[in-house]
């Protein structure tokens, strides 16, 4: 790896940690980044979901006054994501790379589309009854699923959900989103450098950037409008979709 990829790499870390933790948008940069260096596409994606860890530690560290008082929420919400991590690192190594190749476009087309769409304002507590509970569970153990298979905008439907289903404002629905889904590809990352081709001359800088970029985030998220920003990355998503989706069908 030259240096002028080190550079290319440590700079979309910067990008992707500071909009992961915006936005849980980590991996619609940093993912491209590891293809634009030539690495192939389930190497990318492995090498991606490892250096992210620091992303979620940064994440994490720069959202610890949002996360006083949901020690009770998160006990409930870390199995999910450990699990959802776990079974998504297992559905990745069970699909074949070419298959993997395939769908990488239909995934960022649709979390291009889901982080494009306005956001809706939060639902009333209330009493939670049994089986919402349930769904809420089985669409969080989905996204963690997602989120260990591939990544792009989980953030973003994980963000979505917590502010549907709860009372909590943006910035602790964020820091939280920032545990579960830390935790998720945390457990995902560990598997896959066990199982499978990690690249970890490129995951050094990658996740130096990350974690400069995901601590300067959660401060930003109080304070600055998001949505401007998640319609640009949107639109790369989408150019980037259609992109690999020609190069894939030629």
């Amino acid at each position: 790896m030259s240096w002028w990829h080190a550079v290319v790499l440590f700079a979309a870390g910067v990008c992707g940690g500071l909009c992961g933790s915006i936005a849980g948008l980590a991996s619609l940069t940093t993912y491209p980044a590891l293809l634009l260096i030539g690495l192939p596409p389930v190497t990318a994606n492995v090498t991606n979901t490892v250096a992210l860890v620091f992303n979620g530690v940064g994440s994490i560290a720069g959202s610890i006054p949002e996360l006083r008082g949901q020690r009770s929420a998160l006990v409930r919400l870390v199995p999910l994501a450990v699990l959802g991590g776990a079974g998504g690192a297992a559905l990745l190594l069970s699909v074949p790379a070419e298959g993997f190749e395939d769908v990488v476009p239909i995934l960022l087309a649709v979390s291009a589309v889901v982080i494009a769409l306005p956001q809706r304002g939060r639902v009333a507590e209330g009493r939670r009854g049994v089986t919402r509970i349930v769904v809420e569970s089985v669409a969080l153990l989905a996204i963690c699923v997602y989120g260990g298979f591939f990544g792009a905008a989980a953030g973003v439907l994980m963000l979505a959900l917590f502010l549907r289903t709860g009372s909590e404002p943006l910035a602790k629905a964020n820091a939280t989103k920032n545990v579960v889904l830390g935790v998720a590809n945390g457990v995902a990352a560990l598997i896959f450098i066990v199982l499978a081709p990690v690249h970890w001359l490129a995951v050094v800088p990658l996740g130096l950037g990350c974690l400069l970029g995901s601590r300067l985030g959660p401060p930003i998220v109080r304070r600055a409008p998001s949505r401007p920003l998640r319609l640009a990355i949107a639109v790369a998503g989408m150019a980037l979709a259609v992109k690999l989706g020609v190069d894939a069908y030629r």
